[in-house]
């Protein structure tokens, strides 16, 4: 084991040079020159000359680079263009609001996806099937800020049932009182394609020849799904959700910029209306590495789920 951790970790460093190499071509050939996006539009040369030292643009491409690959190394991204805050610390501050939503969100949407889609098993091709995967469809087709919309209206401003919007300081306030609202907008998100997929996967493997097998020895049809079918549909199963974890945490920007949430997401469209390069930088590079963490994650899960996986 300690020999594939070490494998996949020494196989990570050139992806994530190409990452460091993309990224930074991208912001200082494509983004164009920061001097003059912070000088303003009065600002005479002198002046974009001094942003440019100050920033250290004005230096040869490959010594960006390296203070790039610094930054990345020491953890330290500079301050904020925008609010002159430490970068290191907008990301652990906004990290734990977006954990509060992410966490409970995705542990329901993978448990009531795999329960309903289970029960789907049952039940393949009857009326509530098809029914289910019509109202799938039309969930599907609803966008997300008529969820929004509609929630914020309908249960917190006439039903009073939870705040419109807002966030604490307290963990036990904020999951318990401002996060249960942006979860069941979530959830109701993200539960018609979740289901429909894990519904694919369990019917792919309800119809191999193994299942046919263990109805012939006899076995329940509960039993068949519940042990032989569910295990392994697990795999197709951990590796969208693994997959989907770091996108998590910038696609609930919309979420998180209606109800107030100052986390990753929010703070990235923040980052893009101001420009704040070093932001987008440190939380790109983040992110990737972060998936390719999480990947290395569901490779460990494949085993616990299935001995018969080996990692070589």
């Amino acid at each position: 084991m300690s020999a594939y951790f070490l494998r996949r970790l020494w196989q990570m460093v050139p992806t994530m040079a190409g990452v460091v190499l993309l990224v930074f071509l991208l912001f200082n050939w494509v983004g164009g020159d920061p001097a003059y996006i912070l000088a303003g539009k009065m600002s005479d040369a002198q002046a974009i000359a001094n942003i440019r030292a100050q920033l250290g643009v004005d230096q040869p491409y490959p010594v960006q680079l390296w203070k790039f690959v610094q930054q990345i190394l020491t953890f330290d991204f500079g301050n904020s263009w925008a609010t002159g805050e430490p970068v290191s610390q907008i990301i652990t501050s906004r990290l734990g609001p977006s954990l509060t939503v992410l966490i409970p969100l995705t542990i329901l949407e993978t448990g009531i996806g795999i329960a309903l889609a289970l029960a789907l098993a049952f039940v393949r091709g009857s009326r509530i099937d098809r029914a289910v995967m019509v109202a799938c469809t039309v969930g599907m087709s609803v966008s997300i800020l008529v969820y929004i919309i509609a929630f914020q209206y309908g249960l917190a401003y006439k039903l009073g049932w939870f705040p419109v919007q807002g966030w604490g300081d307290s963990l036990g306030q904020n999951l318990l009182h401002y996060a249960p609202l942006p979860i069941l907008i979530g959830l109701c998100v993200s539960i018609a394609p979740t289901l429909r997929l894990f519904r694919s996967f369990v019917l792919d493997e309800a119809g191999q020849d193994y299942v046919r097998t263990a109805r012939a020895k006899g076995l329940s049809e509960r039993r068949i799904v519940w042990v032989h079918v569910l295990r392994n549909a697990a795999i197709p199963i951990i590796t969208h959700v693994m997959a989907n974890l770091p996108a998590l945490l910038i696609g609930a920007f919309l979420l998180e910029r209606f109800f107030g949430i100052p986390g990753i997401g929010r703070e990235v469209i923040l980052a893009v209306e101001r420009s704040d390069f070093p932001v987008i930088k440190a939380i790109t590079v983040y992110v990737a590495a972060a998936t390719m963490l999480f990947n290395l994650l569901a490779d460990v899960l494949y085993q616990a789920v299935d001995p018969r996986v080996q990692l070589t």
